[in-house]
C-alpha cells in the first residue's frame, strides 16, 4: 500500500459505514431534574457554573448517574476519578466524548483518535510517535513566534474600549500554533473554530447532523493530507504520513484520527484555559494587580488557575458489567472523568474552592491522570504563559465589561466563549 493509496475514497466510505453501525441512544434535552440521578454535562446550568453542583454531589452522591446518553456515571471525588483514569482493565478509551452514539467495540484498541482513544498495548506505541513534537525543547522553539503573535493581536485592539478576550484573543493563539505545527493554512482559522464547536458542543444533535459535521471535518483534513502528499514538507502532518509502526506506514485511519485530535484538542483546551484565566483576573483585581507587580509569580499562579478552572473532562466506557465502588455499572455505560471536580476536592487540596495564586503544593489533574495524561502539556503551558505575560504587560488594568454577558462552552472542554473585557 503506497501513501497515495491510503487516502482514497474507500477511507471516507469505511468511516461513514462505521458511524452508521454505531449504537445510538435516545436524545434527551429536557432540563435536569436531579443532578444525582439525571445529570447532563451540557445542561446550561452546568455550563454556567458546575462547581456548586460538583461540591454538593461530592458530599451527598459522589458517583452520580443519568439515563441520558444511554447511561452515564459522574464521579466527583479525586480518588474515584484517579482510580478510573488509571484502570485500563475495566474501562476502555475507545470513545472519550460522551454523546448518544457509542462506536462498535471492535474499534478498540486503536480508537477513532489515537492515542487518546487507544487502549493498551497500542496506546503506548501511538503516544510514543507524538512525543518528539511536544518536548520542552521542541515547544521552546515556538515561543518567540507565539509572543509576537500575541502582541499583534493586542495591537489590533487599538481604539477599542471593549474587546471579546475569548473570540479576539484566546481562541487565536492555539489556533495559530497548531495550524503552524500541522502545516495548515492560517487563513482557515475560522474553520477550525467551527470544527471545534461542532465536535465538542453538539453532542445532543441528531446522528445525521453529527455525521454531516464530522464529514465536513474529515473532508477538510483529507484535503490537507492529500496536499501534503502532493507537496511534501517538514511539519507534523508530513511526519505522520512518513511514520511507521512495526515496519509499516500508519493506517490511514490512524493518521486521520491523530490529526483530528491534534487540531480539536490542541485548540479548544488552551483557548479555554487562556479565557478562564483572563476571566478570573478581570473579576479579581487583587490577583491581577499582584501579578502585574510580581511577574515572576506568574508560573505559580498559572498552575493554580489551571487547577481551579481545569477545562477538560474526559470519558471512558465500561468494558463489562461490574460493581464498582458501590454502584452497578453496565457494559458500555459512559463514565465521565471530571478533572475540574477532582481539582476542587477538599480531601486533596487545602482551600480547594479558593484560588490561591501563590499555592506551592499543587499536583493538580488539569492535564489528566494515568496513561492518557495530555501529551501536549508543555505546549499548552507555553501558550498560556505567553498569552498571560503579554496581556498583563500590555493591558495591566482591565475588568469585566458585563459579567452577565460572559458565556461558557457547554461541552467536556469548558471555557469562556464570550468574554467582553
Amino acid at each position: 500500500m503506497t501513501v497515495d493509496d491510503r487516502f482514497g475514497e474507500d477511507l471516507e466510505r469505511a468511516r461513514r459505514e462505521r458511524i452508521r453501525g454505531s449504537h445510538q441512544s435516545e436524545i434527551v434535552t429536557d432540563p435536569v431534574s436531579d443532578w444525582a440521578t439525571d445529570f447532563s454535562h451540557v445542561d446550561p446550568v452546568w455550563a454556567a457554573d458546575p462547581y456548586p453542583i460538583q461540591d454538593e454531589l461530592r458530599q451527598s452522591c459522589p458517583i452520580a448517574h443519568t439515563d441520558r446518553f444511554g447511561g452515564a456515571w459522574l464521579p466527583t471525588r479525586y480518588e474515584d476519578v484517579a482510580a478510573i483514569a488509571y484502570d485500563t482493565e475495566h474501562f476502555t478509551s475507545r470513545a472519550i466524548i460522551v454523546s448518544n452514539v457509542r462506536p462498535p467495540k471492535d474499534l478498540a484498541p486503536v480508537g477513532a483518535a489515537p492515542p487518546i482513544s487507544s487502549d493498551p498495548p497500542f496506546h503506548h506505541e501511538a503516544r510514543k510517535l507524538l512525543l518528539p513534537a511536544f518536548t520542552r525543547t521542541a515547544v521552546s522553539r515556538r515561543e518567540e513566534a507565539t509572543r509576537a503573535f500575541c502582541h499583534a493581536l493586542i495591537d489590533a485592539f487599538e481604539g477599542r474600549d471593549v474587546v471579546d478576550a475569548a473570540r479576539d484573543y484566546a481562541r487565536h493563539i492555539p489556533t495559530r500554533v497548531i495550524a503552524d505545527m500541522l502545516g495548515f493554512p492560517q487563513e482557515d482559522a475560522e474553520k477550525f473554530g467551527a470544527f471545534v464547536e461542532n465536535t465538542l458542543e453538539n453532542v445532543n444533535a441528531s446522528s445525521e447532523e453529527r455525521l454531516e459535521r464530522f464529514t465536513q471535518l474529515s473532508n477538510y483534513l483529507l484535503e490537507q493530507i492529500r496536499d501534503h502528499i502532493d507537496h511534501p514538507r517538514a511539519d507534523l502532518t508530513g511526519y505522520l504520513l512518513d511514520a511507521e509502526l512495526h515496519g509499516e506506514k500508519l493506517r490511514p485511519e490512524h493518521v486521520l484520527g491523530t490529526i483530528n485530535l491534534l487540531l480539536i484538542a490542541g485548540i479548544d483546551t488552551t483557548w479555554s484555559a487562556i479565557g478562564a484565566s483572563l476571566w478570573h483576573l478581570a473579576k479579581t483585581p487583587a490577583d491581577r494587580r499582584r501579578l502585574v507587580a510580581e511577574p515572576g509569580l506568574l508560573p505559580t499562579a498559572m498552575e493554580e488557575l489551571l487547577r481551579a478552572y481545569a477545562p477538560v473532562t474526559m470519558a471512558r466506557l465500561v468494558k463489562d458489567d461490574m460493581r464498582w465502588n458501590g454502584v452497578d455499572m453496565k457494559a458500555d455505560d459512559w463514565v465521565l472523568l471530571p478533572f475540574p471536580a477532582a481539582n476542587r476536592d477538599p480531601a486533596q487540596f487545602d482551600q480547594a474552592d479558593q484560588v490561591v495564586i501563590d499555592r506551592e503544593a499543587n499536583r493538580h489533574a488539569a492535564f489528566g491522570l494515568g496513561i492518557h495524561r495530555c501529551v501536549g502539556s508543555h505546549l499548552a503551558r507555553m501558550e498560556l504563559r505567553i498569552a498571560l505575560e503579554v496581556w498583563l504587560q500590555r493591558i495591566p488594568d482591565f475588568t469585566l465589561a458585563d459579567p452577565a454577558a460572559v458565556t461558557w462552552a457547554a461541552s467536556q472542554v469548558r471555557g469562556p466563549r464570550t468574554l467582553p473585557l
